[in-house]
């Protein structure tokens, strides 16, 4: 199992001084970069890596009470990786000058090469657990002992190309990811986090099932700016589990909703997970496209989580909060809801074409600033807030970084040996020709994958060897790439290794199957989505003529929705009344024929739909409710 590791408190007051002024400096350099433009690939990555490792091996020692025996091997790896990367930077007239793969290597290049493999393995180890450095590994050993690639190329390849450590993967997280999750840090200490939570419980809190729909929707707005499952069900879940377990939902199905609420903040547009960043720089797309791609999926994601909560409510009777106790959406708006300017900025830049790296600045920038505006936000905000926010960023980003920086690996031993042409001609002989038997094969391996390392890097691998097998048997190419995307996020919720769900079910005291179980029901849309948009790309929104197919797409989006909320109906047993077998079962079928765009499905999932509906409708008031 793969995990983010919570960091190790640094032992003496010095070394946290240190912490902190790297931390705030490398935001600073990421902010200043945005702001004025990147220098050369490799310097701004080589620097983006030096300033993560630094805090890496400063912030998880190799043994959290080590003394200073081990503190002296912490500093060596450091002192490995710092110089690894300067021999790039001190060298680098020479490496743009020589040819690659024609120049030999000198004694100096092989050696950094080699410490540079060795300190980014133990780094992503230290953050992330051992699955991704395990998985590198294999790779690496693949290509230097079962494939003709001579172990000088291998080392170009891996460090002093972009094609390796410093690739791509490491640029989005130096370009991308640090600003988005800067800003992240900025909302949380600018109190975003309590706006967002009063503005779901004025909305939602009173009707039934009320705490359930308020952890939806309070997930769904702070999955925006977190791009975290895990730390999305951290911050949410210590208020809006115990309150659902207190209005009566049964601890493993609180525990689900949190996490199958919080799992869909990765494709939440307009600040979605990291790899959604990679997919954009894979794809040579701006991120805004990629998050209009996601749009609508992640509606319907989110419409069926919250049907699937009022459904459970109805079925055992449960009643939302009395409106006395909770705050009033009026009050909370003209209080706060100025603190939705930054989000809002962020939005607009990004339709009107600036890069998201820049709008991503702009929002941070002006967190502070739109807090203070008003007497109601600005308590507890000072100078150390600010430096607070820088240091939260750099230290968030570093699980990213560090799986970037590992990733990179994957991608350059895939590269160097072909394996990518190969593992796509067995998919495509496996699955036959058949498009849906790639698809299913796919979304196992992007569950398993997922199972064992975090979303990014479990995407990059899925990118490097099963998405061109897709494209080669008929996806569009961005579905091919959103599908691996949705698939790589939907193991945070998938037992038996589900991250997310182990977080929640530890606040909700509930066992961990049971809730794993009701995670997959809450969020089963997630699993039966991607197939659709795949084969109908009206569902991201891919069209040649708007003017033209708009009502198409309009109906295309409405009949999907409707077949969500019905595929809840089914799972959950409830829609105007309870449902007896036969009709979950037509309400089931009706879900997967309105998920499926076309007329002919579409009027056999109405015509299923009405025939319940028919059927409910003179019992719905005197309908007993099941056991409280």
């Amino acid at each position: 199992m793969s995990e983010e590791k919570a960091p190790t408190a640094p032992v003496t007051q010095w070394l946290r001084w240190i912490v902190a002024a790297v931390a705030v400096a490398m935001s600073a350099y990421h902010m200043y970069v945005a702001a004025f433009g990147p220098p050369e690939a490799m310097i701004f990555r080589g620097t983006h890596l030096l300033f993560a490792l630094a805090l890496v091996f400063m912030l998880y020692p190799v043994r959290p009470a080590a003394g200073a025996g081990w503190r002296a091997v912490d500093l060596a790896l450091l002192v490995g990786g710092f110089g690894a990367v300067l021999h790039i930077f001190l060298n680098y007239d020479y490496f743009t000058n020589r040819i690659i793969y024609i120049d030999e290597l000198t004694r100096a290049d092989r050696f950094w090469a080699v410490v540079a493999v060795l300190v980014v393995l133990e780094g992503t180890r230290r953050v992330l657990g051992w699955a991704l450095p395990l998985t590198a590994a294999a790779f690496l050993a693949y290509a230097a002992f079962f494939t003709h690639v001579t172990t000088p190329v291998l080392m170009e390849q891996l460090y002093l190309s972009t094609e390796g450590i410093f690739g791509s993967t490491l640029g989005v997280s130096a370009s991308y990811v640090m600003l988005f999750v800067l800003f992240g840090a900025f909302m949380e200490k600018s109190g975003t986090g309590q706006l967002f939570m009063d503005f779901a419980l004025s909305i939602t809190g009173h009707t039934a099932g009320g705490p359930g729909k308020v952890s939806v929707v309070s997930s769904s707005l702070f999955g925006t700016v977190s791009g975290s499952a895990v730390a999305n069900v951290m911050v949410d879940g210590p208020l809006t589990i115990p309150l659902m377990k207190r209005s009566g939902f049964r601890p493993p199905f609180a525990a689900a909703v949190e996490a199958t609420a919080s799992t869909g903040g990765q494709i939440m547009p307009p600040v979605m997970g990291a790899a959604a960043f990679v997919m954009a720089e894979f794809l040579a797309v701006p991120y805004a496209q990629v998050a209009l791609w996601a749009l609508v999926p992640a509606a319907l994601y989110y419409v069926a989580v919250f049907f699937a909560v009022h459904f459970e409510a109805k079925r055992y009777g449960l009643h939302g909060v009395p409106k006395a106790e909770l705050p009033r959406f009026a009050r909370v708006m003209s209080d706060r809801g100025h603190l939705f300017i930054p989000i809002l900025l962020i939005l607009v830049g990004l339709m009107y074409g600036y890069s998201a790296p820049l709008c991503a600045l702009a929002g941070a920038l002006a967190c502070m600033p739109v807090a203070l505006a008003r007497a109601t936000t600005r308590a507890g905000i000072t100078w150390r807030s600010v430096f607070d926010a820088l240091e939260d960023g750099a230290k968030n980003t570093l699980a990213v970084a560090m799986a970037c920086a590992c990733a990179g690996i994957v991608i350059g031993c895939v590269t160097i040996t072909g394996l990518g042409i190969t593992f796509t001609q067995a998919v495509v002989g496996l699955a036959q020709n058949a498009l849906v038997l790639a698809l299913v094969l796919t979304a196992l391996a992007g569950i398993v994958l997922g199972m064992g390392m975090p979303t990014t890097p479990a995407y990059i691998v899925m990118v490097a060897l099963l998405v061109p097998a897709l494209i080669k048997l008929g996806a569009p190419t961005p579905a091919a790439h959103m599908f691996a995307f949705y698939f790589a996020i939907l193991s945070a919720i998938t037992p038996p290794v589900a991250l997310a769900v182990f977080a929640a079910a530890s606040l909700a005291k509930a066992d961990l199957w049971a809730a794993g179980w009701a995670a997959v029901r809450v969020g089963a849309a997630g699993f039966i989505v991607p197939f659709m948009f795949v084969y109908e790309p009206t569902l991201l929104l891919i069209v040649k003529d708007w003017s033209a197919e708009w009502p198409f797409v309009a109906w295309s989006v409405l009949s999907a929705t409707v077949g969500v909320v019905c595929l809840a109906a089914g799972l959950f047993g409830w829609l105007l009344a309870a449902t007896p077998p036969w009709q979950r079962a037509a309400l089931l079928a009706a879900a997967l024929c309105l998920i499926k765009p076309g007329l002919v499905t579409d009027a056999i999932g109405l015509a299923l739909l009405a025939l319940v509906v028919a059927v409910q409708w003179p019992a719905r008031r005197r309908a007993p409710h099941g056991p409280a």
